[in-house]
């Protein structure tokens, strides 16, 4: 089910308040059939929404990644078994109640609301840390189609072989070795130095997971930021998708654009501990509606002329 109730008058967005009266509703009476469970249909929601670069749509409908030194392969057929297995349970979130969460959600703000049900599906995947570091510094400056190929041609130089011709993403100590000038054959431009950096941190065990994970949010994206190449962006997106700090609320142009536009005057905090699962429910909305952002780039142009 979709609600599309977004109007503009002055260059400010309204929504029909309703909504949220109406989404509260059908979160508590469960909503339509199978709404509120993880389905194979909306597996796009979760596996390329931009939290990840190794999962391919496969032409017959299946799913294809490696995660964590596995491969799997997600059809229909399999996907409640995939969801039981104790590891891809665990990597697909499934102990936490997203369902309560998009209630509380829709309690904050209508237009939080209609975030979290145009992709209701979406969960945080519980993702290997050193992967995720190294994949958003490639993400600086770069799409998703890109980032895809350098994560890939990573995994084919430097990781470790599977079946079927997949290959594990390489460890600290393989792209330290790899040196910079390695990095950059393979197109990683300005990003290679970056990558090498954290490479020979982490390989020389400079980079302390754990603590990340324990400590509190400013002081563990302080230390993030302390790598070269790293920024707040960059540092949020690995809390976020590679520890799980579901606190952690990355902002890139297309959700510095959303804060302005539909929650001006809210930060971060406001959204409440699950304020990671709130960023990717708005990115995802604004990724999919950047005719809500035309007045506000039309300003932005105006004022660089």
């Amino acid at each position: 089910m979709k609600f599309i109730l977004i109007t503009f008058r002055n260059d400010r967005l309204l929504l029909n308040r309703t909504f949220c009266v109406m989404m509260t509703k059908m979160v508590k009476t469960g909503g339509e059939k199978g709404e509120n469970g993880v389905k194979f249909e909306t597996l796009s929601q979760t596996l390329d929404c931009g939290q990840s670069f190794r999962w391919k749509r496969m032409p017959d409908g299946a799913w294809e990644g490696v995660a964590r030194g596995r491969y799997l392969r997600i059809t229909k057929e399999n996907f409640n078994r995939v969801l039981h297995d104790e590891f891809w349970a665990r990597y697909f979130d499934m102990d936490l109640d997203y369902e309560k969460i998009r209630a509380e959600f829709c309690t904050m703000d209508p237009v939080l609301a209609q975030a979290a049900e145009y992709a209701p599906d979406i969960r945080i995947l519980n993702q290997d840390p050193w992967e995720t570091l190294c994949s958003f510094i490639l993400s600086q400056c770069n799409n998703v189609g890109r980032i895809k190929g350098l994560v890939e041609r990573l995994s084919v130089r430097w990781g470790k072989p599977m079946e079927g011709g997949h290959f594990t993403f390489p460890s600290p100590e393989a792209l330290a070795k790899a040196g910079e000038t390695e990095l950059r054959g393979i197109g990683c431009g300005f990003r290679a130095a970056y990558v090498s950096a954290a490479a020979r941190r982490a390989a020389e065990g400079k980079i302390d997971w754990d603590a990340l994970r324990r400590l509190p949010l400013d002081e563990a994206r302080r230390k993030l930021t302390e790598l070269p190449g790293v920024g707040p962006k960059v540092a949020d997106c690995t809390l976020l998708y590679g520890l799980h700090r579901l606190d952690a609320f990355p902002m890139d142009v297309w959700m510095k654009r959303a804060m302005k536009t539909l929650f001006p005057g809210k930060r971060a905090e406001d959204f409440g501990p699950y304020a990671g699962i709130a960023q990717q429910y708005i990115f995802h909305f604004s990724r999919n509606h950047p005719e809500m952002f035309q007045n506000l780039d039309k300003r932005y142009k105006n004022k660089q002329k």
